[in-house]
């Protein structure tokens, strides 16, 4: 994974899995029966001993066949209960543990779509995927297997103990020889096995990044031929994946071994002594027949913990991963105090102060940007923003389009409108209220968007335009498809009912481009944003669709950037951005007549300018410069 895109804090692992409690409290009690089910299905196991010692002791040492048989009943009676209750504890956790993964899934997926468009850019999406998907399995086995067997297996430790040293104290000291060291190495293999469960789990994460853009971009690898170069990508990030999971597992040899090694070795040390005190008749045959059943019966508690100490470490990374997703704050709704919202000093193109342009906004509506300023918020401290005091009004029912070169800011400034991102200074009203001051689902029901690059879900056509307002009725839905000249849809297959498959990608881009118009439309919005939505149309189907774009264009208010004069001519008023900042507004002839550098970009010329080196004019032409537009040129953009 690249650089951490939130800040992790450091916890110990019982922290970390502490912060399940939330989640497992709904069903504390199923969990904590089962736990209750299994310590009780331990307990049952260790009568059996002590019915092997009664056996020995009693009916095989008078020879009695009936008193064997009879023990033989017993302990087949005590396998069966032992292996119920585990069934039942099994059955008690399926069920609610199941929806404990299912509501988690849940609230991660509702908490995503709540987080601000900035955190998406940073996060990759297969490092989410594995969150959502992987991590979270790990929890719920956490809490159906690891969670209760580290009760049970303690709970048998301590009871089984108990029995032993109440059996033969000696001996019964004699097996808790290991236990420091034990403590020790589980200490030292915490400390590793975190270290390397964590690297895994984000690694996970980059190979499914991987895998996604794979799938996603497949025309671009089949199109470059580039199956080799994908391959070997994937194929150094699985190494890697590979190494980590071979050093898991060593670490995990590293301490099985360790943890069978030394209960083997005081099982040993106890049955030579036990064997001794039995030849000089200081313990009965019996006795020590039990004391070495309950000890071997303790082997698989004891042994466990190697196998649980590693399904906790990585139960605890897979809970920091989750949360470092549910720790970051969603998008606010809360306004922001008047006097951040109004600073002093702002005005707009034609120097009305901020005072007069609010009260001016309030009286008329419309959409205002006041002394707009913004920069991302992972920018190098003093850097310069992006958008810098933007002052521009939009009348009510205006058209106006945002023209500028590439880089000047024209998507980042529309993507403030609809709060995909929040203005850094300065504010922006529509029809006269502060965009903060609005619900964010109420201000998305106010401004509806039509980006440049048309995203569509694998659902059918219907259900994608339906998006742009819910409850769209079926004339909502033909209109919306006619004006967008989106009426391709009814000659599908299934008609607007067709699967469009994941990304819309069954379709051409001029079609998706299309059916995302028509999503931006079907609502009848009060406010349009419209970001070059006309870009991959053929001229004809373009001409279509902007004489029926003119007549939604009537009722709204809206702002389109354009990049061609055919989309400006769609426009009232016309403004010029430049590296940031609003050149000039006016109508398309007065820009064309008094601003080069809109001259410039409308004409799709590559003349320069007289008066001006080559070397010194990479890009558009500074402010004011004469500029010699082809009169070919602006033959056609005048028509």
């Amino acid at each position: 994974m690249p650089e951490e895109p939130v800040e992790t804090k450091e916890r110990s692992t019982a922290q970390s899995l502490m912060r399940l409690w939330p989640y497992a409290k709904p069903v504390r009690k199923r969990i904590f029966g089962a736990a209750l089910v299994a310590i009780t299905a331990s307990c049952v196991g260790l009568v059996i001993p002590l019915v092997l010692k009664w056996m020995v002791d009693g009916p095989v040492a008078d020879r009695d066949p009936g008193g064997v048989w009879l023990g033989a009943l017993y302990l087949l009676l005590l396998g069966v209960a032992e292996a119920g209750l585990f069934g039942v504890r099994r059955w008690m956790v399926a069920r609610p543990l199941a929806a404990v993964e299912a509501e988690m899934r849940a609230g991660l997926y509702r908490h995503l779509q709540r987080l601000p468009v900035s955190f998406h850019d940073r996060w990759p999406s297969g490092q989410l995927l594995s969150r959502a998907t992987t991590d979270l399995m790990l929890l719920r086995m956490f809490l159906a297997f690891p969670l209760t067997f580290l009760l049970v297996n303690s709970a048998t430790i301590l009871i089984g103990f108990a029995i032993l040293l109440s059996q033969q104290w000696m001996l019964g000291l004699v097996l808790l020889t290991p236990v420091l060291p034990l403590v020790i190495i589980c200490s030292v293999f915490e400390t590793k096995f975190s270290a390397v469960a964590r690297r895994a789990q984000d690694q996970v994460g980059d190979l499914t990044t991987v895998v996604e853009e794979s799938v996603l971009g497949i025309r671009i690898v089949k199109g470059f031929g580039r199956h080799r170069s994908q391959a070997l990508a994937f194929r150094a990030l699985s190494e890697r994946l590979r190494t980590t999971e071979l050093e898991k597992a060593r670490l995990l040899a590293w301490i099985w071994s360790a943890i069978t090694l030394l209960p083997e070795l005081a099982i040993g040390a106890a049955l030579v002594l036990g064997t001794v005190q039995v030849a000089d008749g200081g313990l009965s045959a019996g006795t020590l027949v039990a004391f070495l059943s309950t000890a071997l019966a303790l082997r698989w508690p004891v042994e466990s913990i190697g196998f649980l100490l590693a399904m906790c470490q990585e139960s605890a990374t897979a809970a920091d991963r989750f949360f470092e997703v549910m720790d970051v704050p969603e998008e606010a709704d809360a306004a922001r105090t008047a006097d951040a919202a109004g600073r002093t000093g702002a005005a707009d193109r034609t120097g009305v102060p901020a005072a007069d342009v609010r009260a001016d906004a309030s009286a008329r509506g419309g959409m205002v940007f006041e002394g707009v300023e913004f920069r991302y918020p992972d920018a190098a401290p003093g850097s310069d923003p992006v958008l810098a005091r933007i002052d521009l009004r939009i009348r009510p029912g205006e058209t106006m389009a945002l023209v500028g070169a590439t880089g000047s800011g024209k998507t980042t400034l529309t993507a403030l409108v609809p709060r995909l991102h929040d203005v850094s200074a300065g504010r922006i009203t529509l029809d006269g209220t502060d965009i903060t001051a609005l619900p964010r689902e109420r201000l998305r029901e106010l401004v509806s968007v039509a980006f440049e690059e048309p995203t569509l879900f694998s659902a059918s056509v219907g259900e994608n335009v339906r998006m742009g307002a819910e409850g769209a009725g079926d004339d909502e839905l033909r209109r919306a498809l006619s004006i967008a000249q989106a009426d391709f849809a009814y000659e599908l297959p299934a008609g607007v009912g067709t699967e469009v498959g994941e990304q819309g990608l069954s379709l051409s881009g001029g079609q998706r481009q299309r059916l995302a118009l028509a999503r931006a439309v079907v609502g009848r919005p009060r406010f349009l944003v419209l970001d070059d939505p006309l870009s991959a149309l053929d001229v004809h189907t373009e001409a279509l669709v902007e004489a029926a774009l003119r007549r939604v264009l009537e009722d709204t208010t809206a702002l389109v950037v354009a990049h061609r004069p055919s989309t400006v001519m769609l426009a009232d008023r016309v403004a010029l951005l430049s590296e940031g900042r609003i050149a000039a507004v006016g109508t398309h002839q007065e820009l064309l007549r008094s601003s080069a550098e809109y001259a410039w970009l409308m004409s799709g010329t590559s003349r320069i300018p007289d008066g001006i080196a080559p070397d010194t004019f990479p890009g558009p032409p500074p402010a004011g410069t004469p500029c010699v537009p082809d009169l070919t040129a602006e033959k056609d953009l005048t028509r």
